[in-house]
């Protein structure tokens, strides 16, 4: 392994920027233990915040040791949409009523295209794209399949992603739902939603937008962009924890048009009744299926309080300042060792996360894990470096890329 010489334009520039940063103060409020010295997969699991884990032992000890079944009828009922409406405040740019909290992604996922096809019984095709997150791509093969529907394919490029004009060529008067993920799991290509959506519905079809790797990182405004659905999950930049339940985001012009599929009790109109036939609820409500994670949801509380408070601009200036200052360190450290950029160069082209490519990350991966620096692995060859604006410091950027030029010596 051959050490890195230090650049002193590199180093004065990480330690510069933090001292500019003004949101870093709110670095200090995550939980940092253990030996990670460089934490670069935020976008695959957000740290905890202190305040959450405050929070998670209170209600251990208080609400579910104190008030046991009663937290049904005191809060818990209404949970899941209450913090629907919180994360549809603070990150979605959506008016309340519209989001719900509950079930995994795949399962919002299914749901949501499920109720969009049978909406447009006329129409044969759902359009989504070969780079879109496998979970989409199978839901969408299996919903095809279990309806007699087709799947169009687009292939975008894979930096630059999904285009409008591509999309202009693809839907058409047989389009029933355009499926897209807002910001490429990948490359981290951020697709111009507006615009998109705007060519979609033109063309008579409806849209869901996966917001899994945008959500919490980069400016969403689902009303303001007419978008009909969306799903995202909470792990990453909304720092939920491993597992935390997804959303799901539902127009409200289409609340009473749109019966999602699994019908649990629920999503019933009076669940406590116990009645004989299935009757959905009317609203957001009505899209919910079964017993909703009532602990999973309570440590993205913290998280949405915090992006609340400091406003998402301030959240997508600082993600744009990290990510083009890890390219600026790829390009003087790593191109130079045989890796090659895999997302835009335009920060404002992507979301929190760029990915490089070289034929020895897998090995180089499980090196930088024993070290303490943790960036995330894609096969064949891509490390996917997720800088999650609020916890993430420029220190570490550097530290952790540093690292990745000295593993490939």
């Amino acid at each position: 392994m051959t050490a890195v010489a230090q650049s002193n334009s590199s180093a004065l520039d990480s330690a510069a920027l933090d001292d500019a940063d003004p949101l870093a103060e709110h670095t200090a409020k995550f939980v940092r233990e253990g030996d990670v010295v460089a934490y670069l997969d935020g976008n695959s699991l957000g740290r905890p915040l202190a305040a959450s884990v405050d929070r998670l032992a209170d209600f251990a000890r208080n609400s579910w040791g104190g008030q046991l079944i009663r937290g049904w009828d005191e809060e818990w009922y209404d949970l899941p949409l209450t913090i629907g409406d919180e994360l549809a405040a603070a990150t979605l740019g959506a008016a309340p009523g519209q989001t719900f909290v509950g079930d995994s992604t795949t399962v919002i996922l299914y749901k949501l295209i499920r109720a969009a096809v049978d909406a447009r019984p006329d129409r044969g095709v759902i359009v989504t794209d070969t780079d879109n997150f496998p979970t989409d791509r199978y839901i969408i093969e299996g919903i095809a399949a279990e309806c007699g529907k087709a799947v169009r394919w687009l292939t975008p490029d894979p930096i630059a992603g999904v285009t409008p004009e591509q999309v202009a060529d693809a839907v058409g008067g047989d389009t029933a739902v355009l499926v897209l993920s807002h910001v490429a799991y990948r490359s981290g290509f951020l697709a111009d939603a507006r615009e998109i959506t705007r060519i979609a519905h033109d063309a008579g079809a409806l849209v869901l937008w996966d917001l899994c790797h945008s959500v919490g990182s980069v400016p969403v405004e689902l009303d303001a962009w007419g978008v009909d659905l969306a799903a995202g999950c909470t792990y990453k930049y909304l720092n939920g924890g491993p597992g935390s339940p997804a959303f799901g985001y539902v127009r409200s012009k289409l609340q009473g048009a749109l019966r999602q599929p699994i019908q649990g009790w629920m999503g019933s109109a009076a669940p406590f009744e116990m009645g004989p036939g299935y009757s959905p609820h009317p609203g957001i409500r009505g899209f919910m299926s079964g017993t909703p994670a009532v602990v999973g949801m309570l440590a993205m509380r913290d998280m949405l309080s915090l992006i609340d408070s400091v406003g998402m601009p301030a959240v997508r200036a600082k993600s744009k300042a990290l990510t083009a200052f890890a390219v600026e360190l790829i390009d003087q450290l790593l191109v130079p060792r045989g890796a090659r950029l895999s997302s835009p160069r335009d920060p404002a082209l992507r979301g929190s996360h760029v990915t490089v490519d070289h034929e020895s990350f897998a090995e180089v991966n499980a090196r930088l894990w024993k070290r303490g620096i943790i960036p995330d692995f894609r096969r064949p060859h891509g490390l996917r470096l997720g800088l999650s604006p609020l916890s993430t410091t420029f220190a570490e950027v550097e530290l952790g890329v540093r690292a990745i030029a000295e593993e490939l010596g």
